[in-house]
């Protein structure tokens, strides 16, 4: 097909009814951009013969090294097809414009995922058939049901099959039957998750309206013919699965160039057998079968005993096995030359001599299936039928999605009719959602390409020509780890090569595109908009910070590598944005008026990054530009984030350690432009305390374990603390309530004024705050948050102590939402309670007032915010400990000075006593560290298993459970692995497996490594069996001492190793 020019495309976008936006989602290397070569060799951007093998959407040179895809990238494509205006009808060619956007199926970059579907309308899940439903394609099935996108099923690879499994038609049937179930499951799983909730929003509203007719005096009666219009509304789900008579499944193989749908083959055999095709294609799958006497259809009932194929083995699978056959089949994978010219003749094909005399029998192959079965006419049909236009979808995703967003009650009518009712006129307003900002070089804009395919001028020849001397030389230079010879050097210090270098990396500017979409009016350049941050709610339109006005630069059309200038994009079109550098972090909402505008930004769904690296430039000049380079990364990445911590460090977050080293190769080779070097990456720990057989004796037998009397310095405060562990129920609880917490909080805070700012400002510096949207419709109000406390707290092991405890609550923490309590158990009750809305007492005393405990409450909460972001171990955050303030004192002195001056000088002395009585009651118990977790899912043939589990245990994984996959030699192995073990995971399980085995780490929370940092034997048999040195490596003390080196804090215990001969004294 030749080249389709941009002007074409430019023209299509102005009719919405054929325009198709789609994304290609799945697991990581399931074949998504094999599957886009395939398409982009249609629209002659590609050649057929390079398609899924150039994978050309993979435009970064680490993306080709490694051979995944790691940032999504889209392109337009135009597909012309014969339609039918009526049944009767002659077809006419109708032409239509593909906005396909393919993305990374890695879990590194899982939110590049989230950007791509948010724009599109239709989705195309890939499914490998051997391996069948991975832990990504769970994830994309799950985010195309968030976003409500219309999926289409690709059941990919299934040359495999053939080629590796060796299957027969008959079990490759079963084997994809088998495959097809899997993904109905997984979408069953959400249907049915999705109606028990409203099914239990239905009965609560039911209930109420029952209550509020008893409290009326209303009868009973009524009440139910009234309920009579409000019935539980009962939803198909028929629509939801993927059926191949329904024409949403694909069968293909992207590397062989070939694909079908159950819709072509019935058509094919249509006339053959003299049935229609309507019916033929209700039949072609499922148990039916031919009878090959009558040609009738039969059902199993009707079989009599009869061993017949079924219908889809016997049309179908059975011509596919028999091109392969033909082709890469028999002896030595020659062929079979007499099927072969059966073959070409039933199916019509003529095959040009020099591919028939060809050595390669794979390039027969696949010229036959190109002429049979070509895989772009049977996607993009499907595309074109299945999947709707953006006047379709927008009317049936927007309602939901509106109604979702914050402050979605102030919305204006008119921009609500305008995006739900696709109005694309100039004089409609204008809303596009920018989902992630991509980072262009300035050479590759548009404006600055060479236009036409002319002769280059000598000038610009001689230009390119010291180019390439300089790559290739520098190449060679990184081969052989130094100078090549003399020529290079004597090149390497050429000032003629020198300046240009100089200039040219001086001018090399990057400019943030935004990957945006548009859903009402039409966008030109040189049109003002609103900028929306993803907090700004219509409610409060003016609120910090407030919206700013941006003019658009310059529209683009997005075409893979590439970029197409545009003067105007119409609504329901996937485009690229200038003139938002500076206004748009990461995503945000453009509207055309202010006033009622609508905020898209604040629901979407991306995962937080874990992994944290300190970056320092190897010149400490290039400070500035590392910093600068920093900024200009975190707004073309969607989940890096950059911090400064307050010992100066410069840490980059990212997602996971491969998207970590895309970071740095960027950060290197574009945006800073310097030599960078990573520290050891920093792992989040958190401290708790558990009740072990075996403790230590407490420190006061009298008090009991875990109670500590804190005296100040100056003597005149006297606290009485109880330190005791949370029960493994109420951590949980307020782990996964955090946000409703924090709601309850910032009411709180709303209606009392501020007291104090400047501990805020000195919290602000210990902490990261929270910046996630509350969003009320997903959290608890307080009365329930109270109840469910309540409930946990009072089930389950010694349930007595924590009787009543929920009325004596006075704070959370750290950053007040965090997993401990500080309970009141003071005789007068003298902090105010979370759950009784008292406002915190900070006030000073009077000047006739004596200095009372109670003024010192806000000074005891803030020591136990201090202590809970601090733990004792290394200080990291504590997690599932209960503080209990039992008694709290103030001695009057015989001084003369003020109770206002005593305060201020008690402040200090009460918070750092608070937090030393707090660190002596943890470390009474058995203290533990908490590692961070991954959750590793491993794929591996039975031959690399044993080596699998060699380098699991290693790096001390624990192995969950191990399932085959059925009609495979295939294992899949679900596992945890600390955080702290897991980098270079990856490196050394491809290595171990010869690539046999690629696993997926995703981020599962925290969980105890059961070990006390502080045990030394001190039972005679343990001092007995391991001497007084502990011949026992303690894991939790090495890990602990490594975050307490990091941090600069003292480092206890031994610097010296024993040994039989000799005894050497270490460095701390």
């Amino acid at each position: 097909m030749p080249v389709v020019t941009p002007d074409k495309l430019a023209s299509l976008q102005q009719h919405a009814d054929d325009v198709r936006n789609i994304c290609i989602l799945a697991h990581v290397d399931h074949g998504k951009t094999s599957l886009t070569d395939a398409l982009l060799a249609t629209n002659g951007i590609i050649s057929p013969k390079l398609a899924g093998k150039i994978r050309y959407l993979d435009s970064r040179p680490d993306e080709q090294i490694r051979g995944i895809t790691m940032e999504s990238s889209a392109i337009s494509l135009y597909f012309s097809m014969m339609r039918r205006s009526a049944p009767d009808a002659t077809p006419q060619p109708k032409e239509y414009l593909i906005n396909l956007i393919d993305s990374p199926g890695h879990i590194d970059f899982s939110s590049e995922v989230s950007t791509a579907s948010r724009l599109c309308d239709g989705a195309c899940v890939l499914v490998d058939a051997v391996e069948g439903v991975c832990s990504q394609t769970v994830t994309v099935l799950r985010q195309t049901w968030v976003e409500k996108l219309k999926p289409l099923l690709v059941l990919n690879k299934i040359d495999r099959l053939v080629t590796e499994l060796k299957m027969t038609p008959g079990e490759a049937y079963i084997h994809l039957n088998k495959l097809l179930e899997q993904v109905n499951a997984v979408l069953g799983s959400f249907f049915q998750g999705e109606r028990m909730e409203e099914d239990l929003n239905w009965r609560e509203r039911m209930d109420e309206r029952v209550a509020a007719a008893a409290a009326k005096g209303t009868k009973t009666e009524d009440v139910e013919t009234d309920a009579g219009s409000f019935q539980f509304e009962e939803r198909d789900d028929e629509e939801l699965y993927f059926a191949p008579e329904k024409n949403n499944v694909i069968f293909s193989s992207a590397v062989d160039g070939w694909a079908f749908t159950v819709r072509q083959f019935a058509s094919l055999y249509e006339k053959k057998l003299g049935i229609k095709r309507n019916i033929m294609e209700k039949v072609l799958w499922g148990d039916f079968y031919l009878d090959p006497k009558t040609k009738k259809v039969l059902g199993r009932k009707h079989l009599k005993g009869r061993n017949l194929k079924p219908m889809f083995v016997q049309l179908v699978l059975d011509q596919v096995w028999a091109v392969y056959q033909a082709t890469v089949g028999g002896d030595h994978g020659k062929g079979d030359p007499v099927l072969l010219e059966k073959i070409t003749k039933s199916l019509n094909i003529t095959v040009p001599p020099h591919i028939a005399r060809a050595r390669d029998p794979r390039l027969l192959m696949t010229t036959i299936f190109s002429s049979w079965l070509p895989l772009s006419t049977a996607l993009l049909v499907s595309v074109v039928e299945s999947l709707p236009s953006p006047i379709a979808a927008q009317a049936e995703r927007l309602p939901d999605l509106l109604e979702d967003s914050p402050g979605s009650d102030q919305i204006d009518p008119k921009i609500k009719e305008a995006m739900i009712g696709f109005k694309s006129s100039k004089s409609d307003p204008v809303v596009a959602y920018v989902s992630k900002m991509v980072s262009v070089p300035e050479s590759e804009l548009p404006q600055n390409k060479r236009r036409g395919g002319g002769q280059l001028s000598a000038e610009e020849a001689r230009e390119l020509a010291r180019r390439k001397r300089a790559e290739f030389a520098q190449a060679q230079k990184a081969e052989n780890g130094g100078q090549s010879d003399l020529v290079t050097a004597l090149e390497d210090v050429s000032l003629d090569n020198f300046v240009p270098e100089a200039e040219e990396k001086q001018a090399e500017t990057e400019h943030l595109i935004g990957f945006a979409r548009i859903y009402s009016g039409t966008l030109s350049v040189g049109d003002e908009l609103y900028v929306l941050a993803p907090k700004f709610s219509p409610a409060n339109p003016h609120a910090a910070p407030k919206p700013q006005k941006v003019t658009v630069t310059s529209l683009y059309m997005l075409m893979g590598r590439n970029l197409e200038s545009l003067d105007s994009v119409p609504a329901g079109v996937v485009f690229g944005i200038g003139g938002l550098e500076g206004h748009i972090l990461k995503s945000g909402t453009l509207c055309s008026q202010l006033e009622g505008a609508v905020n898209l930004a604040g629901v979407t769904m991306v995962g937080k990054p874990i992994v944290r690296v300190a970056l320092e430039p190897v010149n400490p000049a290039d400070l500035d530009k590392m910093i600068d380079g920093l900024k200009l990364l975190v707004q073309s990445d969607p989940c890096a984030e950059y911090e400064q911590f307050r010992s100066g460090e410069h840490v980059l977050l990212t997602a996971g350690e491969l998207h970590l080293e895309r970071c740095l190769t960027d950060l290197k080779e574009r945006f800073a432009r310097c030599e960078i070097q990573a520290g050891a990456p920093i792992v989040p720990y958190r401290e708790t305390i558990v009740k072990a057989e075996e403790m230590r004796p407490p420190t006061n037998k009298e008090l009991g374990r875990g109670v500590v009397v804190g005296v100040t310095t100056s003597k005149q405060v006297s606290i009485t603390v109880r330190v005791r562990p949370l029960p493994q129920n109420v951590t949980e609880f307020l782990l996964k309530n955090a946000t409703s917490i924090k709601r309850v909080y910032s009411e709180q805070k709303q209606g009392a004024e501020e007291t104090d700012s400047n501990k805020d400002e000195l919290e602000d510096e210990n902490v990261v705050e929270m910046d996630e949207e509350i969003d009320k419709s997903q959290t608890l109000s307080l009365d329930e948050l109270k109840s469910q406390l309540r409930d946990v707290l009072e089930s389950g092991k010694g349930r007595e102590s924590w009787k009543d405890v929920v009325d004596k609550v006075a704070a959370f923490g750290p950053r007040r939402t965090g997993p401990n309590l500080l309970i009141d158990a003071t005789k007068d009750g003298l902090f105010p309670k979370v759950f009784l809305g008292e406002k915190l007492r900070g006030d000073a005393p009077g000047a006739g007032e004596a200095l009372h405990a109670s003024h010192l409450c806000d000074k005891v909460t803030y020591a136990f915010q201090l202590a809970m972001s601090q733990g004792p171990l290394c200080h990291e955050a504590v997690q599932g400990v209960g503080i209990v303030i039992e008694d709290m004192t103030v001695t009057s002195t015989e001084e003369d000075a003020s109770a206002r001056d005593r305060l201020g000088r008690l402040t200090g002395e009460t918070i750092k006593t608070v937090q030393q009585a707090i660190r002596q009651g943890f470390l009474d118990w058995s203290p533990r560290l908490m590692l961070a977790m991954y959750s590793c899912e491993i794929q591996a043939s039975t031959e690399v298993l044993g080596r699998v589990y060699d380098v699991l245990t290693r790096r001390r994984g624990r192995v969950l459970s191990e399932q085959m996959k059925e009609g495979t030699p295939f294992f899949t192995i679900q596992s945890l692995l600390p955080v702290a073990e897991s980098f270079g995971f990856a490196d050394e399980m491809r290595k171990r497996t010869s690539g046999a085995a690629q696993p997926q780490l995703i981020f599962a929370g925290f969980e105890v490594l059961d070990e006390d940092p502080f045990w030394v034997p001190f039972t005679e048999d343990d001092l007995e069996d391991l001497g007084e040195l502990a011949d026992k490596e303690n894991v939790a003390k090495r890990y602990m001492d490594g975050v307490r080196r990091k941090k600069g804090l003292l480092v206890e215990g031994r610097g010296q190793r024993v040994a039989a001969e000799k005894q050497k004294t270490l460095k701390r």
